[in-house]
């Protein structure tokens, strides 16, 4: 009693707006692709420009850096300074010395150190960071396998969306067909106007739905190349899929499946190779009671050039002249010794000329121009003309004895995360070996529904003919015939999700185990 007043509602509502023509229809033909796109090349393309799988790889060349830094540590550091600087002139303390600075300098100097220090810490160190990038590898080979997946189950989602649509427009068809018929078989008289009403908005509404279908679709594909990380040159209506996957009844073990996730899930495999990276933190945090040594050398060298160069000298004249005056002084001295002089030395031990034995000219008031060239010379060393420093090395041996308790800190948490790790391992074992079976489950389920789904498609086409066939003879209703159109759109569409979530259950096993299983 329900169906008749339903159907009489919608004629009242949808009467008023019945013109001689037909509103536009929507088209059944599905837009002509001009880009294709394989699974193979989409995971291509992921692999290449996908964001997130790009992040993780940059995680490999510090890993890879930190090996060679690792290494590094057996190889002596090498530091080479330079510098320049003014000092004015005037009075400086150093030392409980006073010195006198007469004219203002310019310093300059370079060093060149040499420096390696080997501790417990730095002989472990390679190992562990050894360890370290083979997490790291693991963690991109997850990664990559984590990418697969993804784009391969958004592939299968846009292979599923097109044959929804697909599916939809199979309805319309169907829907168009029977609106034909029963507007032939009203104009025959054997059809009621309702029923051509029924039929008018049955196809309607099989119109809205295939339009939400390829809205659905297109969508799909804009998530599909989202993951991939590339943009579309094109509609993404354009955009049609080449792959294809064949259905067979799945024959994987179980026993052989946990045996293969336990060797190749390279989720486990990280923690595996985190477990030992937390084994040599270990092993390093107790080295750090073993004694270190370091190993130091260095060269150097400095110059000093005074500004003012008159100054420099007039101080040297003065410093000849006093020498002049000593020397004058001591020949006065030996010349009134009997003899006139020592006996046995030439000129009796004195002097001949006091001015050019003490660096002057003939008149005393000026230097030898010799000497005061050499004098300039020796002043002119700014910047590069280093006087260079005797060498250094040393050798230190230290062995800590009390750190405040600090090492056994280091110790306690370094075994903890050990521990941890330990922990880690057996808890993603647990998880991976979980999902394997929850996944080959639902695999088993999955190839059993497609079963089910084929056997309702079947009694659903088989239920449409029969309303079909009396609805020609005029047995039957066209309520019926929209009620077993609706059942087949309805059987077909199960049918299309059963296939594909089967292939997206083998996709989740294939994650799950950590390789490719077909």
């Amino acid at each position: 009693m329900i169906r008749p007043i339903v159907g009489v509602l919608v004629l009242v509502v949808t009467a008023g707006q019945a013109g001689a023509q037909d509103a536009p229809r929507v088209s059944t033909e599905k837009p002509k692709p001009t880009v294709t796109l394989s699974l193979q090349e989409a995971l291509g393309q992921a692999r290449a420009n996908s964001p997130a799988y790009r992040q993780v790889l940059n995680d490999a060349g510090p890993a890879k850096v930190a090996v060679k830094s690792a290494y590094g540590q057996f190889v002596p550091t090498l530091e080479v300074g330079g510098s320049m600087g003014y000092v004015g002139s005037g009075k400086s303390t150093f030392g409980g010395s006073t010195f006198n600075q007469f004219s203002p300098s310019l310093t300059s100097g370079y060093g060149v150190q040499l420096g390696l220090n080997v501790s417990g810490t730095s002989i472990l160190g390679p190992g562990t960071e050894k360890a370290n990038q083979r997490a790291i590898e693991e963690d991109i080979t997850g990664a990559g396998i984590g990418l697969n997946n993804d784009i391969a189950t958004q592939y299968l989602s846009v292979l599923q969306s097109s044959a929804q649509a697909d599916v939809a427009r199979q309805q319309v068809l169907r829907n168009t067909e029977f609106l034909e018929l029963a507007r032939a078989r009203r104009e025959v008289g054997q059809a009621t106007l309702l029923e051509v009403r029924q039929a008018e908005v049955t196809r309607g509404q099989s119109e809205v739905q295939l339009l939400q279908a390829i809205q659905i679709e297109n969508e799909a594909k804009l998530e599909l190349l989202r993951r991939m990380g590339v943009e579309l040159p094109v509609p993404v209506s354009e955009l049609a899929l080449t792959d294809s996957f064949a259905l067979s009844q799945p024959a994987y073990d179980l026993k052989q499946l946990i045996a293969m996730a336990d060797e190749e899930n390279p989720q486990l495999r990280s923690a595996r190779a985190r477990e030992d990276a937390a084994r040599w933190g270990a092993k390093s945090a107790r080295s750090q009671y073993l004694p270190s040594v370091n190993l130091s050398a260095a060269w150097q060298g400095y110059t000093q050039e005074f500004t003012d160069t008159e100054l420099l000298l007039n101080g040297q004249v003065a410093s000849s002249k006093a020498s002049a005056a000593s020397c004058t002084f001591q020949n006065d001295l030996i010349g009134t010794l009997p003899g006139g002089g020592v006996p046995g030395y030439p000129n009796g031990g004195m002097v001949p000329d006091c001015n050019t034995f003490s660096g002057l000219n003939a008149t005393g008031d000026a230097l030898l121009p010799e000497l005061e060239q050499a004098l300039r010379d020796r002043n002119n060393v700014f910047p590069l003309q280093f006087e260079n420093q005797p060498f250094r090395a040393n050798l230190q041996i230290s062995l800590p004895i009390f750190s405040g308790f600090n090492r056994n800190l280091q110790v306690a948490r370094a075994n903890a995360a050990k521990e941890d790790a330990s922990e880690a391992v057996r808890a993603r074992q647990l998880q991976i070996r979980t999902d394997v079976k929850g996944r080959f489950l639902a695999l088993q389920a999955s190839w059993q529904a497609i079963a089910v789904q084929a056997a309702n498609q079947t009694a659903a086409r088989e239920q449409l003919e029969l309303a079909q066939e009396r609805f020609r003879l005029g047995s039957g209703s066209a309520l019926e015939v929209t009620d077993a159109q609706t059942a087949v759109t309805r059987a077909e569409a199960d049918y299309v999700n059963a296939i594909y979530a089967y292939h997206k259950a083998i996709a989740a096993l294939e994650y799950a185990v950590g390789r490719p299983l077909r």
